[in-house]
């Protein structure tokens, strides 16, 4: 794929993990302090002293990758908290699954224990979603460039990720033609030496 496709791929992503953070952040954010714990709580892995930190620390976490992807800032580095983030929401949602809880995620506001009914199809469509987000933010880590970004605009029009494809392309294709070179040039210097 050129550098090109990649860069338009890659702002795709990059706006649409920028929405998912936006509308999860803020919608958490709108809730009430009660809300927001019982939603952490629910998953029953943490502290009851870290749930009411994690209310608030979640949401503005969102929103501020949201920022930065929006922006295209620190593309590769949102890209790594957005891949994190996602990971753990994938172990969370496994978690409860596997102790047997029936919870609402809470990904988008709400939260907290349900009825048991399409508990599979709930769960295993959230890990698909969540793996779905994963692997948007593993392509904005390899190829973190994308048009429309303030990252391009800061460093210029050529990222290193970029720079260091090029490279390697244009390294491996002088690195075999020296090499047959070199093959080609051995063999009249062994002839001379017999």
């Amino acid at each position: 794929m050129s550098v090109e496709a990649r860069s338009w791929v890659g702002t795709l992503f990059r706006l649409v993990l920028a929405g998912i953070w936006f509308w999860s952040g803020l919608a958490k954010l709108l809730e009430t302090d009660l809300a927001r714990s019982q939603a952490i709580a629910a998953y029953r892995i943490f502290p009851a002293s870290w749930v009411d930190f994690l209310g608030w620390a979640l949401p503005v976490s969102e929103v501020v990758l949201g920022i930065l992807l929006l922006l295209g800032l620190f593309t590769r580095f949102a890209a790594i908290g957005t891949a994190l983030l996602m990971t753990a929401f994938i172990i969370g949602i496994s978690s409860v699954w596997i102790r047997g809880y029936s919870i609402d995620c809470g990904c988008f506001g709400g939260g907290g224990d349900i009825s048991e009914d399409g508990k599979t199809w709930r769960y295993s469509s959230e890990l698909l979603r969540d793996f779905l987000f994963t692997g948007m933010a593993v392509w904005l880590i390899a190829w973190p460039r994308t048009k429309f970004s303030l990252d391009g605009w800061m460093f210029g029009s050529r990222s290193e990720a970029y720079e260091y494809d090029e490279i390697d392309d244009d390294t491996d294709d002088d690195t075999d033609d020296r090499s047959d070179d070199a093959t080609d040039d051995a063999e009249p210097l062994e002839e001379q030496t017999r």
